[in-house]
């Protein structure tokens, strides 16, 4: 929505995705920049309105302040997620498609100064 902040849609998605609410969780940061891609050329659909090229993203790193019984994947008559799990920090580089790697591992880069602050 055009009208929301980065972290108004941040809390919509969270709620969509995983059913967890801003009661649920605390913002530990967010990265500094918008962070953008590009899908490649044969991955654009043409017949779509308007035509998706890419994103431009904000990243938040969260603290969960609930039980992990609290995610519901079946928030919408549309899940977008069957499954997840906790796994290594930078695990998510290695598993997302090529186009997205340079995105996931600037954001993971800015969020980890939050994890290990410097003294």
């Amino acid at each position: 929505n055009v009208d929301e902040t980065p972290q108004q849609a941040m809390f919509r998605e969270l709620w969509d995705e995983v059913g967890l609410s801003d009661d649920h969780v605390e913002i530990i940061y967010q990265t500094n920049s918008w962070l953008r891609y590009k899908l490649p050329k044969r991955m654009v659909r043409q017949n779509s309105q308007p035509t998706c090229i890419g994103q431009k993203q904000k990243w938040f790193l969260l603290k969960l302040n609930e039980d992990e019984s609290e995610l519901k994947l079946d928030n919408t008559n549309t899940p977008e997620f069957e499954s997840w799990k906790w796994v290594d920090y930078w695990l998510p580089i290695d598993e997302v498609v090529y186009f997205k790697k340079r995105v996931y591992r600037c954001a993971l880069q800015q969020l980890s100064a939050a994890l290990n602050p410097v003294e």
